[in-house]
């Protein structure tokens, strides 16, 4: 349910059986249209006959499953911005027609439900998933506030409806037809203003899938049909299926719902602000597969002839990953197979918005939303750990996986694309099918029509470029939960989704995050950062406060050599803190790094409670492009970067960019030998006994020796 809902009643969980839904079809409704601003929602639709069906489910189903709450009949008669897509009468008997079509009830009426269990999760799919709560904040959704999409593609609407799903807007040649999963919004009746929202008159019922990812294939698999059975077949051969099918953490909810966890954190010392715990901890799966077409003509067969036989000998012939074990043991990291597929699967669902995430990066402005400089993300696939890089430019025409062009990253450079090399280019991210029963909960699959493999030469480009990643890329949950850069609430004073806190594993019995580790004395606050104008990558950073202790799992290298790890810092707070850094591949026994790390410490001093003057080496640049590197190397000797010119200091179109800002700096951790099959951690431990004291997270790199101490090309300023 929306956040502003539980902020004005209660709060709710809500469990459903899987459900196959039957596709909608267009029904055309040439009645009059009726605009009512004077009217509630709930006022307007118990005037109408045709949707009696409805306003009496409405009045049925609470908007909680705590006992003694009201109903949603009551939530649309008060005050709010609510977005309704309201069933009539028909569509509401057409559902009932469909799910008796596919045996789950004896025939299409009300009176076939044996089980009241799924009596009442048929009524909330119904309800829930119509009702989108926009709150103060985010307003309700007319046909013109709908996300664009191009002709046939399908866009998110970004609020969640009552059932936690992201409805799918598709628009079609016709620009009087707009779908909503699927299904067609009146011509006529939409866009029905009342005091409290919005009403869109629908003649089907909008019920997004309610199957997994693991769903979706094993039909795949059983059906032969699909456009990714053979990808279907290899993810069931790698006994893949079973975590495909998770959705969400059942324990995390019943903390949540009980408040056996805070739900809110007042934090007096962050301007008084509250943060809010994330409602769920939910799964997500992203898969970039080969489509059947691909493999039918590589391979010369018809797809259902196809087996996971044939793939393994192909990927073998090929010479596909000559490390990895050939056996039949394919559920095994080792396996060639399992191998294979888990380098084309990410444990994060990631829209097709969020593949490169677009924010502050040079040139970008949310005027025109078109692509700039070159910009990029790296994540750490499933199985056996590996980089998986998604890249965009203006000059790229769309998302690419493992794209490494020939860019202008000179000192006086644009960082655009001058040119690429044919075996640099990378492969072509195509849009996702989000219609019908592909529009699973907790996974997206993206067609690709080239192989897809962590080869030799991918490796190799990985280590000869800066490897930079945003901290909240490590942590598939914050795009999972939309934490990461969510862009609700911006410009707004609700601050939902602007400020959230991640409880201590000590009060979840468990981790939250995966990948971190959050010690007893420990508060971890995350801002999304939007609109704020701060000096941050992406604008988004992390303060974690208190007698802190804090491990992450590392993402892997690419390939076994000496690598700079780096730390993007922005020392402008006058409340940092000081931390001691440890590093290691034991996790319970990691060495300290140096001396305590003093985040404070700025370009030419520190900023505390007093104003100390140092000197790293930072001079501002000038013309004298010489003088330039040589302070680059001065402040390179005191284990000190300037910030990155691939991001502007603040908010997007800012003109400043963060080399050019003295408080953005990097600060050089390590020199290591690292090994792309050993797992690294960090750890930070507060050595201030000031709770009021912070630590600050931006971004880490990785760098390798043939970069950053590369006797004919220095390595570049962005």
């Amino acid at each position: 349910m929306n956040y502003y809902t539980m902020k004005k009643i209660t709060f709710f969980v809500l469990t459903l059986t899987s459900l196959i839904i039957a596709s909608c079809t267009e029904q055309i409704d040439t009645s009059s249209r009726y605009v009512f601003k004077d009217e509630i929602i709930s006022g307007y639709l118990e005037k109408h006959e045709q949707y009696s069906e409805y306003v009496e489910l409405l009045k049925m189903v609470p908007v909680s499953s705590l006992p003694d709450v009201s109903s949603v009949y009551q939530l649309l008669s008060a005050r709010g911005n609510y977005t309704v897509f309201a069933p009539t009468n028909d569509a509401i008997q057409l559902y009932l027609d469909s799910l008796a079509r596919m045996g789950l009830i004896s025939e299409g009426s009300w009176d076939a439900f044996e089980d009241s269990t799924k009596l009442d999760s048929i009524r909330q799919v119904i309800v829930y998933n119509s009702i989108i709560d926009g709150g103060d904040a985010n307003g309700y959704f007319e046909t013109n506030r709908f996300p664009e999409a191009t002709t046939g593609d399908a866009a998110e609407i970004d609020v969640p409806n009552m059932n936690d799903r992201k409805l799918v807007v598709i628009r079609t040649e016709d620009p009087d037809s707009i779908l909503i999963n699927d299904c067609m919004i009146d011509r006529i009746n939409h866009d029905i203003l009342t005091i409290n929202g919005v009403i869109h008159s629908m003649h089907d019922v909008v019920a997004p899938s309610g199957n997994s990812l693991a769903s979706l294939l094993k039909k795949m698999v059983d059906s032969n049909r699909g456009g990714y059975v053979v990808m279907s077949k290899l993810i069931e051969a790698c006994g893949l299926l079973a975590p495909l099918d998770s959705v969400k953490d059942e324990l995390y909810e019943h903390l949540y719902i009980t408040k056996k966890i805070p739900v809110e954190k007042y934090a007096p010392e962050e301007g008084g602000r509250t943060f809010h715990t994330p409602e769920h901890r939910y799964y997500g799966f992203t898969i970039f597969a080969e489509t059947d077409e691909f493999w039918s003509q590589t391979l010369g067969k018809p797809v259902e002839e196809i087996s996971v036989a044939d793939i393994y000998e192909y990927l073998d012939n090929e010479g596909i990953y000559p490390s990895a074990k050939r056996d039949n043991n394919y559920e095994s990291e080792d396996n060639l197979l399992n191998q294979f597929v888990t380098y084309h699967m990410l444990p994060m669902r990631l829209p097709s918005d969020r593949l490169v995430n677009h924010y502050n990066e040079r040139g970008f402005t949310f005027n025109t939303r078109n692509p700039t400089i070159a910009i990029y993300e790296f994540y750490t696939t499933m199985g056996k750990r590996r980089l998986l890089k998604t890249f965009e430019s203006k000059e790229s025409n769309g998302v690419y996986l493992n794209r490494f062009p020939n860019l202008n990253n000179g000192r006086t450079g644009d960082y655009h694309e001058n040119s690429c090399d044919p075996q640099n280019v990378g492969i072509k991210v195509g849009e996702p099918n989000l219609q019908g029963e592909y529009n699973v909960r907790n996974g997206i699959i993206y067609p690709i029509d080239e192989l897809l493999y962590y080869s030799d030469n991918t490796r190799a480009q990985m280590m000869r470029s800066r490897i930079r990643w945003d901290v909240t890329a490590m942590w598939p949950e914050f795009m999972n939960n939309n934490i990461r850069m969510n862009t609700l609430s911006a410009n707004t004073g609700d601050d939902k989704y602007f400020n959230v806190y991640i409880p201590t594993d000590e009060a979840l019995g468990f981790q939250y995050l995966n990948d971190v580790i959050i010690g007893k004395d420990t508060e971890f606050y995350y801002w999304t950062g939007r609109n704020a104008n701060w000096a941050n990558m992406q604008g988004d950073e992390m303060t974690i406060r208190g007698l802190y202790e804090v491990t992450m799992r590392l993402p892997p290298v690419p390939v076994r050599g000496t690598y700079e790890l780096r730390f993007g810092q922005q020392c402008g707070g006058t409340m940092r803190g000081m931390a001691q850094f440890y590093w290691g591949s034991d996790l319970d026994r990691l060495a300290a790094m140096g001396i305590p790390i003093d985040l404070r410490q700025g370009a030419t001093g520190i900023n505390g409670k007093k104003f100390v003057k140092n000197d790293i080496g930072w001079v501002e640049d000038g013309k004298d492009l010489d003088y330039n590197a040589d302070v680059d190397k001065r402040m390179r000797n005191n284990d000190f970067m300037k910030g990155c010119q691939q991001y502007v200091a603040g908010n997007p179109g800012n003109s400043q960019t963060m080399r050019e800002n003295q408080t953005c700096l990097r600060r050089i951790m390590l020199r290591q030998t690292m090994d792309p099959d050993v797992t690294y951690y960090i750890k930070f431990k507060t050595v201030m006994d000031d709770r009021s004291r912070y630590f600050y997270m931006d971004y880490l790199e990785y760098c390798a020796k043939e970069v950053y101490d590369n006797p004919a090309e220095q390595e570049d300023i962005w």
